[in-house]
């Protein structure tokens, strides 16, 4: 991992706030995104007064692609970091602090030098964490849904409300994985099947209920493993897929994306109450009766799961697959 001496002592200037003669270093690929490449960067500088300061920071190299639907995808976390967002985060929910921002635009390709956060994150956060964690995106999401800050009509490169649906209608429109659930052949439980087709058939009026809640700005990839819980505090990192949701659309992917599966019912019960306790302190929600998280967690990601039961091999994977599909099922019907 190559860059310049002169731009990490800078970083670095910026991480301390102070002057900082030289450095040494070490990089190591993190895991990251699918479409990104992600360093821990560790070292120790030195000051102008001798000082040895220890570090360990993140960088992010984001090269153009092309993400079907939401084509400013690949450069949205350099833009949103480049404008005011940042001031509203609360210290409950945050994302890590940008200590420099580059954008190559001859190689297409841009570098965020961010804050390393040591912390709980992915299956090993706790149900009282998930809790925490909707209540702070509720919060989050209240207040600027009711203060409308200005920032909020300055942000030109976010994902469109209609995104959830186009990608929903995408999936109902692939033969592989529609046909199959309708097919004798499928080898999916006959009532987990039915709860798909019923999605399809009642999609027209479940989207019709969910455009009438409110309009709040989403993460989108609100999973386990862009969260990191530490100091009592969450980092929410990975912001791409950011844009116009509908209230309780992040919740899908917390309750759901990878999430721990055996307790998915639980937190389904836990965290949509958190959620709009933490939303209705800044906007009155009452008069909504149905908040529609399940039927985000099927539209969002009921034939994803059946594309990974279809490609995985016969085994646990498989297993894995129907397991998932099964506690969606009983968050409505075994209550």
């Amino acid at each position: 991992m190559n860059f310049e001496l002169k731009k990490l002592i800078y970083v670095l200037e910026q991480r301390f706030k102070t002057n900082i003669i030289t450095t040494d270093w070490q990089t190591m690929p993190l895991q990251g995104g699918t479409v990104g490449n992600v360093y821990l960067v560790t070292g120790i500088a030195e000051t102008e007064d001798g000082d040895k300061l220890p570090y360990r920071l993140v960088l992010k190299i984001q090269k153009k692609w092309d993400r079907y639907g939401d084509p400013g995808s690949w450069r949205r976390e350099y833009d949103l970091y480049s404008s005011d967002l940042g001031e509203t985060f609360s210290q409950a929910l945050r994302w890590p602090t940008c200590y420099h921002a580059e954008f190559n635009t001859e190689g297409n390709e841009y570098q965020l030098w961010l804050e390393y956060i040591d912390g709980v994150t992915g299956l090993d956060l706790t149900s009282d964490m998930y809790e925490n964690a909707a209540l702070a995106l509720g919060r989050f999401q209240g207040k600027l849904y009711a203060e409308q800050p200005a920032v909020l009509q300055k942000l030109t490169n976010l994902s469109h409300a209609d995104l959830m649906k186009n990608r929903y209608m995408r999936y109902r429109s692939w033969p592989v994985v529609y046909d199959y659930i309708r097919t004798k052949d499928c080898e999916l439980p006959g009532h987990l099947r039915q709860m798909l087709i019923d999605i399809d058939e009642q999609s027209d009026e479940i989207f019709s209920r969910i455009e009438q809640l409110p309009l709040v700005l989403c993460h989108r990839d609100f999973w386990i493993t862009n969260l990191i819980y530490a100091d009592g505090s969450f980092a929410l990192i990975d912001w791409d897929s950011a844009g116009w949701g509908y209230l309780g659309e992040d919740l899908a992917s917390l309750i759901a994306d990878e999430a721990d599966i055996d307790r998915m019912v639980e937190h389904y019960q836990r965290c949509i109450p958190a959620y709009y306790k933490g939303f209705s302190e800044y906007a009155d929600v009452s008069q909504i009766a149905d908040h529609c998280v399940y039927e985000f967690i099927l539209l969002i990601f009921g034939y994803r799961f059946v594309e990974g039961y279809l490609r995985t091999e016969a085994g646990d994977g498989k297993t894995k697959h129907v397991h998932t599909l099964q506690k969606i099922y009983e968050m409505k019907y075994d209550r």
